[in-house]
């Protein structure tokens, strides 16, 4: 029941793609947290 309202109406679409969302924005983020990190370490010289 729950995967037919999460699929099957506006709302289970809506709430999916907020999930969706916040999952890519943090898999963004990470990234570029990272690669800031490893440059500020290359800067410092360590």
């Amino acid at each position: 029941m729950a995967w037919e309202l999460l699929f099957g109406s506006d709302i289970g679409l809506m709430s999916l793609g907020v999930i969706v969302g916040v999952l890519v924005i943090g898999y963004a983020m990470g990234k570029m947290y990272s690669k800031n990190m490893e440059e500020e370490s290359r800067k410092l010289g360590k």
